[in-house]
């Protein structure tokens, strides 16, 4: 990342306001700078050596004491506005990138680069508050005021304005052998803290089995050497920050010492007058103080800048593109068409699916099967509009002599790519059962009937729960749990089995009244009687006229299906054509 990133700026509207301000005020700071250097000048040598009496300067020292005042307020305000900043810009990089991963659709989010989005959001972007509330004012202050001291200092004595010209370069020079040292030690902690994020997670996650069959201590050393590893990372960019700063103040201090040296030999010799080397001594710390400032804050904000590096990199993925406000569809009317689609699979040389051609006509169950890796949950994916295909194409059309009465558009006479039609309305009509569901924290009646989630369905009866939850199995885990419905479920169904969270996941696909079902392996985690159960319920689905889409391994599942797709995989040639199909 750059000392001042433009991204920042694009992504982050606070971070405008801040550098206007900042800009403003630093102007304002060196303004004061100066004015407090000629006043004090003024009225030290008006008393030592034009020997004035002290109430002879009372003017002087008033108008020195309301600028020292003055300035104290600037820098009041600069880190009140800079805090303030901080918070707000933080916040908007939060958003834009929670609603980027959004955009981004579940492929993404299931590949290893959105492992570290959930650490970098909220451990990982707190670290950009020192970067603002202290690096970046520094960053104006050197530009804005450095050159203005420079110019006064020529302007009072060439000769020191040369020595700080020469010497002033060294500063940068010595940041940049500083930082060619620390490279790489702010992005190491990030991903050791973003490790340690993900492992802790999965581990409060499955600790009551991880107890319950006597493993929780290899968990608990992996998490200790994670800690420790954290531990290192960040006394390394400590010592790096103390290591920067120490070597700033040496240069500094010595570049002071010969502007000193130089006006006291010539106040000896008399080629100098006292207001004048009072005057550029008093200046001189200012002109490198800036500059010393921002490199010591820099390195102490290091952290901040590599999650804010890692924070753009989400930001910039291309979004698979949507089109605002579609064809409206109704399902219950249309059909669901892949032509010859090939997705290939990212960082491998392979497509999955291959050249499948499948019609999901309304009021039919289809199954979809074949291999492990072959793409039958890309296929599924590919067909709600969540992922584009490599090649082929994605349409929707018509059925003719279907029902009428709704608000929706029953695709014209003429087929509509997918790419057309408003995904958003698509997926309130669709009822999607991945492999891994995600549920949200509350009661388990609340998770099951919806009415947890931002976009609350009606409840549903209880009869109705009941006969959802006796098709799943999920009345067999409600009976065995203290509180019954009532059961209070963490983030992700904490408190549940991988098996019980998908029964309820399938009971809340059941409740829904969409014409679109699609089950991603509903069997994958069911013992044989909750199998038997799940396959009378698809039946069930499919009678009551729902479309039903199952990826399914199992035969009985299949064979409640009225058709079966195979889907294939294919090895990509070096030509870039599919080769060999598995």
């Amino acid at each position: 990342m750059k000392p001042l990133d433009p991204r920042l700026l694009r992504y982050a509207r606070a971070a405008r306001t801040h550098l206007a301000l900042t800009t403003v005020l630093g102007a304002v700071a060196g303004v004061l700078v100066v004015a407090q250097a000629l006043l004090l000048a003024s009225a030290l040598a008006a008393v030592v050596h034009d020997g004035v009496d002290l109430p002879a300067i009372r003017g002087r020292v008033g108008w020195l004491a309301g600028v020292v005042a003055a300035r104290a307020a600037v820098a009041w305000c600069q880190e009140r506005f800079a805090v303030r900043a901080a918070r707000t810009t933080v916040g908007e990089l939060r958003e834009a990138v929670v609603q980027h991963t959004v955009a981004l659709g579940p492929r993404w989010r299931a590949s290893p680069d959105a492992a570290g989005v959930a650490t970098l959001v909220t451990r990982g972007l707190d670290d950009l508050e020192p970067y603002f509330v202290r690096y970046v004012p520094q960053l104006l202050l050197t530009a804005v005021v450095t050159p203005l001291l420079v110019v006064v200092t020529f302007g009072l004595d060439w000769v020191s304005g040369v020595i700080v010209v020469v010497t002033l370069p060294l500063v940068p020079l010595f940041m940049v052998l500083v930082g060619r040292l620390t490279e790489g030690a702010a992005e190491r902690r990030l991903r050791t803290l973003a490790r340690l994020g993900d492992q802790l997670l999965d581990l409060v996650a499955g600790l009551p089995t991880l107890r319950a069959f006597g493993r929780a201590a290899g968990p608990r050393a992996r998490v200790r050497e994670l800690g420790e590893a954290n531990r290192r990372a960040t006394t390394a960019t400590l010592r790096y920050a103390f290591l920067s700063g120490m070597v700033l103040e040496l240069l500094t201090t010595l570049s002071v010492a010969i502007v000193a040296v130089g006006i006291g030999l010539r106040l000896v010799d008399g080629r100098m007058d006292l207001f004048t080397g009072l005057a550029v001594l008093v200046l001189a710390p200012e002109v490198y103080l800036p500059l010393r400032q921002v490199g010591a804050q820099f390195h102490a904000s290091r952290d901040g800048i590599a999650a804010a590096s890692a924070a753009f990199e989400v930001l910039e993925l291309p979004v698979p593109a949507r089109r605002a406000g579609g064809v409206r569809v109704d399902l219950t009317r249309a059909v669901l068409v892949l032509e010859d689609v090939d997705v290939e699979a990212p960082g491998r040389d392979l497509v999955a699916p291959s050249g499948l051609d499948l019609a999901v006509a309304p009021g039919e169950a289809v199954a979809l099967v074949g291999p492990n890796g072959a793409g039958k949950s890309t296929a599924v994916q590919v067909l709600l509009g969540l992922v584009a295909p490599t090649r082929g194409r994605v349409v929707v059309r018509p059925v003719t002599g279907g029902p009428s009465g709704t608000d929706r558009d029953p695709v014209g006479p003429a087929q509509v790519d997918l790419s057309d039609v408003d995904l958003d309305d698509l997926w309130r009509q669709v009822a999607w059962v991945p492999q891994r569901p995600t549920l949200g924290p509350g009661t388990l009646a609340d998770v099951v009937e919806g009415t947890s989630t931002v976009d609350p369905r009606p409840p549903a009866d209880a009869a109705r729960r009941g006969r959802a939850a006796r098709a799943t199995g999920l009345d067999a885990v409600v009976a065995a749990l203290p509180d019954g419905w009532a059961t209070p479920l963490g983030r992700g169904g904490l408190g549940l089995s991988v098996g019980q969270s998908q029964r309820v996941a399938l009971t809340t696909a059941l409740l829904r009244d969409v014409p679109l079902v699609v089950l991603d392996e509903p069997t994958a985690h069911l013992d044989a009687a909750s199998e038997r159960d799940l396959v009378a319920a698809v039946r069930a689905l499919r009678d009551d006229g729902r479309t039903v889409v199952v990826v399914a391994h199992r035969p009985a599942l299949v064979a409640a299906c009225d058709r079966v797709v195979d889907v294939r995989s294919a090895v990509v040639r070096a030509t870039g054509a599919p080769a060999a199909v598995a």
